[in-house]
C-alpha cells in the first residue's frame, strides 16, 4: 500500500505539471571541461623609453604691441558693429567673445584660465590680462636669487 502511495504521488505530480525530484537534480549536472592548451608565444618587448616631456611653463612675457594686436583681433571679429572705442567692446555674445580668446591665446601662446573667463566683460578686460606678466619662478625661487640685508638670515634646512 505504501508503494501504491508513492506511485499516486508522483502520478499527481505528473498530472499537475511537477516534475518528479529526480529530474530537478538529476539533469542538471556541470560538465566538466577538458583542460584546453594555450600556446604561449614569447614576446620580445623594447625596453621602456622613460623620457619626460618638460614641465610646462607658465612664463608669459606680454608683447610690445599687445595693444595694436588686440585692437586688430577685435576690429576683425566685430567688424562694422564696433564703437569708436574698442577697449568698452562688450564680450556677452559667447561666440565672439570665444573667437577673441581662442585667437589671442593661439597668437601669444597664453591662454585665460577657466576661473577667469566670467572676469572678461569687455576688450579691455582681456587686454589687462594679456598685459599682466607671470612669473615662473616661485617667492622661494626668487628669495634666493635676491641680494638680502646683512641682517636677514634664511635657513633653508628646516
Amino acid at each position: 500500500m505504501a508503494a501504491s502511495c508513492g506511485l499516486v504521488r508522483a502520478g499527481r505530480r505528473l498530472t499537475l505539471g511537477v516534475p518528479p525530484r529526480r529530474a530537478l537534480w538529476g539533469g542538471m549536472r556541470k560538465k566538466v571541461r577538458e583542460p584546453e592548451v594555450v600556446e604561449t608565444a614569447v614576446l620580445v618587448k623594447d625596453p621602456p623609453i622613460l623620457v619626460c616631456p618638460p614641465p610646462r611653463s607658465r612664463k608669459y612675457l606680454p608683447p610690445e604691441d599687445l595693444q595694436s594686436r588686440l585692437e586688430s583681433h577685435v576690429r576683425e571679429i566685430f567688424g562694422l558693429s564696433l564703437s569708436e572705442d574698442w577697449q568698452k567692446a562688450s564680450l556677452k555674445e559667447s561666440k565672439l567673445k570665444y573667437r577673441l580668446l581662442v585667437q589671442l591665446a593661439a597668437e601669444l601662446g597664453h591662454a585665460v584660465p577657466n576661473s577667469r573667463l566670467h572676469q572678461m566683460c569687455t576688450a579691455g578686460d582681456v587686454l589687462a590680462f594679456y598685459s599682466t606678466q607671470v612669473k615662473d619662478a616661485s617667492k622661494f625661487d626668487e628669495l634666493c636669487t635676491a641680494e638680502l640685508p646683512s641682517n636677514l638670515k634664511i635657513m633653508w634646512e628646516h
